[in-house]
Parts: C-alpha cells; structure tokens; sequence
C-alpha cells in the first residue's frame, strides 16, 4: 500500500505533467494525416514507492519489430479522437488495461521515426495498479512487466553503441532488466522516449551522454 507521503508526491507530479506543455498537438495531428502513432507511458507507483512503468515484448511472429520491447501503443485509426485515445485503445487491445482506470497527464513532444512515423509519447498514471490484471493479446503481445523509470536516468544496467544511419551519427542506448522469468533489453526509440519522460519527471538529466539522432526530433511536416 502507498505511504501518504508517496501518494502525495505522484500527484504533485502528475499536477507538474498537466501543466508541463500547452501545444496544440491536435492542429500538429490535423497536419500528419494519418501517419501518427502513439505509446503510452503508463505509470504507477511500486510497492517500494517508486514510480514504475508498463512495457511489453512484441510477439516474435508479428512482422515489424518482432519480440522487441515496446510501449503500449500503435498507429493512429479512423475513431481515434486525440493522441490520448490511440495509446489508450491500444493498450486496451495489446493488454487488457482498462482505460477508465488510466489519468492523461500529458503529452510530450513526438519523436520522428525513420519511417516518416510521428510517434505521441502519451503520460498515464494508475492509482490503484490493483486494478490491472493483464490479459494479453497473444498476436501482438508475449509478456509485460514494469522496470522502475528512474533506471533510465542510471548508468547501471546500461550500454550504447555507436551508430551511422541517414548520415548521422549518434549513440543507441540499451538498458537491461532482469525479472525473475527472463531478461529484457529495452533499447533504441523505446529507450530514447523514456529517457525523455524520466528526465522531465525527475527534473534531471541522465547521468550519460544521450547524443540522439537529430531525426528523432526533427518534424517532417
């Protein structure tokens, strides 16, 4: 069960994350048609009293990205309102969250794949985790589990690797985390968003240099 303290500690997060960035993403939204997407940075608080965060591993026969760990989240669909919805609907489909027990806090800046793919970080936070009792969609997903945010401000568990792509070079960041089933790297965009998030919710920046490919945060619209 949370402390008092912890309790009010993640609302006065949550309250800092509402008011962290006004852009109107949904005129950005109008503007990309329907090449968007979006994840959700689900967050609850541990037993510990650590903030923590859902990821899943992709089921290793779907055809893009197969068995990498991923946020919750997909492309955008036709009833999809705002970003919010997408991540929410997917992680719905993906896992079985409910999103009537899920708070929207914010929205961070969107990151640009490769692909020519605007990616919404959506910020989510579960008050009763209690509530959430995986039910995950085997086409899609292989397991979930949660890793405390903070270890992407760490260097523990950590490595990189340099990397050259559309004549860019930049560091590709791989963070490792063992539960008691198996061992799950979290890398690349993944790893790339979370350090973003991380950094904003605990008003520091990673005790690593970051140096990530400028496409990542260059709008291509």
């Amino acid at each position: 069960m949370m402390s008092s303290s912890n309790t009010s500690d993640l609302r006065s997060i949550a309250e800092r994350l509402r008011r962290h960035d006004n852009t109107n993403y949904s005129r950005i939204a109008g503007e990309l048609g329907t090449n968007r997407a979006a994840v959700l940075i689900c967050l609850f608080q541990g037993k510990e009293g650590h903030l923590r965060v859902i990821l899943t591993q992709r089921s290793s026969t779907i055809s893009s990205h197969s068995g990498e760990v991923a946020l919750p989240g997909g492309k955008w669909e036709e009833g999809d309102d705002t970003h919010a919805a997408t991540a929410l609907r997917e992680a719905n489909e993906e896992i079985g969250l409910d999103p009537s027990t899920v708070e929207i806090v914010s929205i961070l800046h969107p990151f640009y794949t490769k692909r020519h793919i605007t990616v919404f970080p959506v910020i989510g936070i579960v008050w009763d985790i209690s509530s959430f009792s995986p039910v995950l969609n085997p086409s899609e997903v292989e397991s979930v589990f949660d890793v405390p945010l903070e270890m992407f401000l760490k260097n523990e568990k950590r490595r990189e690797e340099k990397i050259e792509l559309m004549g860019e070079r930049f560091l590709v960041h791989y963070f490792d985390y063992e539960t008691e089933k198996r061992c799950y790297t979290i890398w690349a965009l993944t790893a790339s968003i979370l350090i973003k998030a991380a950094s904003i919710i605990y008003q520091r920046p990673p005790a690593f240099e970051e140096h990530k490919p400028t496409f990542w945060g260059r709008s291509r619209h």
